[in-house]
């Protein structure tokens, strides 16, 4: 374990405005659309209609002579390819991962599949040329649909004879971390009890802000490539790896990335076109997409079936969990789109003691749009079922929610605890946080009000919902992702250049579209090296000047790249205590550092270190066998995971006779760790909620029966507004993470993870006097209100519109040939 450094910080815990705002809210900063370069050309992909079909001509003539046209290009046009988009995490060697190519000429596999590309001198005039394109296709059957897939009637890849991707699964007998979930259930069979539920989390689309957007300028050494990405670090060494180029003649620039949340951590097939057409035309090209094409082409998130079997003794002490997922992974194998739902098999089993599981999950393939991380990636997935079937637990004994889950929670004495996954949580109190929720939300009283209102028969029930979560955040360490294929490291990397003139920059190898990192890390800095906050300038995001890094994803910026930063700075402490030394003509022994002061101990004697930094520069006078200069790289892999948790209520009104939802308040409770800005805290748990409760109550993407996404537009998949949401109340407890010295943990997704099963739990909560037990996501006044009108016509079963079954699709059933074990580490 890291020890925690709890010096007094005068920076660390400042709610310090972000330095970023200004420009970013103003729209005054270059946004890869804003980029214009002489002599640029546009693109506009021409994509296919339809999710299943082969291509039997495309006749690009018209297109050709069209008004300022500069070229139509197909797949035909490029036979040696473009590139590909990689699968970097494949989750068994036997995993079936169909070719992704940037365009395709014989066989489309989803709708909005590009198969051919215009080159105009005008966005515009390339998107109407576009339209002149005449692709004839021969429509072919689609599966759509996870559970469809399992039967492999209908094979989204023909070629490949199956729609089973891969089969992963995790079993704490096998790993010795706990008992045989089997037995576990065969004996609460006999004397306990047994719930089994099937839950769907529904596909998602991350609709993020700015669109996709790429230039590329080929007319130097180098190809410069701006892009809107998260991953700039791995986007360049996968071009340089699918196409050949020479990874140091490609220098990827992410410029201000106007909002991710996964969905811009890929590699895309536009950018590989885009890539193609600047360097076969010798001129700089820009493609950016329509909202629309944004919403059928991206890649979606979630998307899964699954089936939890919880045994316990009749007191409603937890024995066991089973986990049966289905994964649709979409048309393609997406980057890290296999991996997403193996990472809930560690957190299934959440903040509770249980003493056997199993996880087991069966990723298949569909014509649907590729399915990768999404705010959480795997983690809310998992908190939502775990938290869904403990209310059902609760439910069934008889007692509080919160009852069930302090009876089976770790307790704050019990830390660090190796979970039944594998785990070693290093921190938390899980009392600490509930109890403040308690008191913020005022549970008892709400309770009341609910028992007065089932009393008297009022139409609008109030319901009240608990997500008692953990997560995981930092992918890490390294040895342990190799272990389980995953195509890159967990480390970070970062560089503090001392300036002669006394300000500072640093160099970070995460790559922000949003969180704050400038802000943060130049407090950071200014705390540790004492120099002014406003001194300090954030460089990222620009693979030529931050040359390494393994980018933004997975809540790992801070407890990862914060703690690079940090190594770094003492670095500079360090480097610059000799030289300090010298000057002051001391024994370094003698010096202390504070405030950015070295000073003789007993004297008034000392030098500041942008003092130093001067002297370096000039080096008129330096020890001998040193190098000029007080720079200094860190490069950091943590030794595990950092686990944020929290608490979170929701209160939600449910009118019986509309199905009409109204969300009477929420608290979250969080525990982070150390706090490095309160403000930009608040400013992530605000957005996470939102888009987790959007889940709940508003977002999905849905396909018709022929693969067509009929939620293309913002008019039909709902993104909510801050006029659908209230004001939530937010706190925080803090258990120092003991994985960085910062003693912090991840943000970024706390929210989304937690609230989604918080706000189900409370409608179902107000709905199951009536029998009610689930209502599938989203929980549209609609289904709400079938709901309760089909109340007590199928024994107790899901009263929602009829869903599908896992039944005999079962990922167990899965071809054991292409079974690939969990580490538990």
């Amino acid at each position: 374990m890291t020890t925690v450094d709890d010096r007094p910080s005068a920076e660390i815990g400042n709610r310090r405005l972000r330095k970023e705002d200004q420009r970013l809210i103003t729209g005054r900063t270059k946004w890869t659309d804003n980029i214009t370069l002489p002599g640029m050309v546009h693109l506009a992909m021409v994509r296919s209609p339809f999710a299943h079909a082969r291509i039997t001509s495309i006749d690009t003539s018209a297109a050709k002579e069209a008004a300022n046209v500069i070229a139509v290009y197909t797949a035909a046009d490029f036979p040696d390819g473009m590139g590909a988009c990689a699968n970097a995490w494949p989750i068994t060697p036997e995993q079936v991962t169909p070719d992704h190519l940037p365009m395709v000429g014989e066989r489309v596999a989803c709708a909005g599949e590009i198969v051919a590309v215009v080159v105009a001198r005008t966005a515009a005039q390339a998107r109407d040329a576009a339209e002149l394109v005449d692709v004839d296709y021969d429509v072919l059957p689609a599966v759509l649909d996870g559970l469809e897939a399992m039967k492999d009637e209908v094979l989204a890849h023909p070629d490949k004879g199956t729609n089973k991707s891969a089969f992963w699964k995790l079993d704490s007998a096998e790993a010795g971390t706990g008992g045989d979930v089997e037995e576990a259930i065969a004996a609460a069979r006999e004397d306990g009890i047994v719930i089994e539920r099937e839950y769907r989390q529904q596909r998602l689309i991350p609709a993020f802000m700015e669109p996709r957007s790429t230039v590329v300028d080929p007319t130097g050494e180098q190809v410069t490539m701006w892009t809107a990405t998260q991953i700039p670090h791995i986007l360049r060494f996968l071009i340089a790896a699918t196409t050949g180029m020479p990874e140091s003649k490609i220098r990827v620039i992410a410029p201000d990335v106007g909002g991710g949340f996964g969905g811009k951590l890929q590699t895309t097939p536009e950018e590989f076109i885009t890539l193609a057409v600047a360097r076969r035309l010798g001129k700089p090209a820009k493609y950016t997409e329509t909202r629309s094409e944004s919403l059928v082409s991206a890649h979606h998130g979630r998307d899964q079936y699954q089936k939890l079997t919880l045994s316990a003794t009749k007191d409603g002490t937890v024995t066991g969990l089973k986990v049966e997922l289905i994964a649709n992974l979409g048309a393609y194998v997406a980057i890290v789109g296999g991996g997403v739902p193996v990472l809930g098999a560690w957190m299934f089993n959440a903040i509770y003691k249980f003493p056997a599981y199993q996880f087991n999950c069966q990723t298949v393939l569909t014509n649907t749009a590729w399915v990768d991380a999404y705010r959480g990636a795997g983690r809310p997935e998992a908190t939502f079922g775990i938290e869904r079937i403990m209310d059902e637990l609760a439910a069934e004994v008889g007692v509080d929610p919160l009852a069930i889950r302090e009876k089976n929670w770790i307790k704050h004495e019990e830390f660090p605890f190796t979970s039944v996954a594998g785990m070693t949580y290093d921190s938390g109190n899980y009392e600490a946080a509930t109890a403040r929720a308690k008191e913020l939300f005022g549970y008892d009283e709400l309770r009341a009000e609910q028992a007065a209102r089932r009393e008297s028969g009022d139409p609008v029930q109030l319901g009240i919902g608990v997500s008692t979560f953990t997560e995981m955040c930092g992918l890490a360490p390294s040895r342990v992702l190799g272990s389980l294929s995953y195509g890159a490291g967990g480390w970070e990397s970062a560089s503090i250049r001392m300036l002669p003139t006394g300000k500072v920059e640093v160099i970070t190898g995460t790559s922000p579209h949003g969180q704050g990192h400038e802000t943060a890390w130049s407090q950071i800095v200014a705390d540790r090296l004492g120099v002014p906050f406003e001194d300090v300038e954030v460089l990222h995001g620009d693979t030529q000047v931050a040359y390494k890094g393994l980018d933004t994803y997975g809540s790992r910026s801070l407890v990862v790249g914060g703690e690079a930063v940090v190594r770094a700075a003492d670095k500079v402490i360090e480097k610059a205590k000799a030289f300090a030394a010298h000057l002051l003509e001391a024994n370094a022994d003698d010096l202390e550092f504070s405030g950015g002061r070295f000073g003789v101990k007993g004297t008034d004697q000392g030098i500041g270190i942008t003092d130093i930094a001067l002297a370096t520069f000039a080096s008129h006078n330096y020890p001998e066998g040193l190098e000029p200069g007080i720079d200094a790289d860190a490069t950091f892999d943590p030794d595990d995971f950092s686990f944020p948790h929290g608490t979170h209520l929701c209160a939600m009104e449910v009118d019986t006779e509309t199905g009409q939802t109204r969300m009477r308040k929420y608290v979250c409770v969080d525990d982070i760790g150390n706090v490095i800005n309160p403000l930009i805290v608040e400013g992530q748990v605000h957005g996470g909620l939102v888009q987790g409760i959007a889940q709940a109550l508003w977002e999905e993407a849905v396909y018709d029966e022929n693969g067509t996404l009929v939620t293309g537009s913002f008019v039909d998949y709902t993104l909510p507004t801050a006029a659908d949401t209230i004001s939530f109340v937010t706190e925080n407890t803090t258990s120092p993470s003991t994985t960085n010295t910062l003693g912090t943990k991840g943000v970024g997704e706390a929210g989304t993870i937690a609230s989604t099963p918080a706000v189900v739990n409370s409608i179902v909560d107000a709905l199951r006097p009536l029998g009610i037990h689930d209502i599938v996501m989203p929980c549209t006044p609609e289904r709400v209100w079938k709901a309760i009108q089909s109340a007590g016509s199928h024994d107790g079963e899901t009263t929602t519109e009829a869903q599908p079954h896992f039944d005999e699709a079962a990922p167990n059933n899965a071809d054991p040939g292409s079974t690939g074990e969990g580490n538990a580490q």
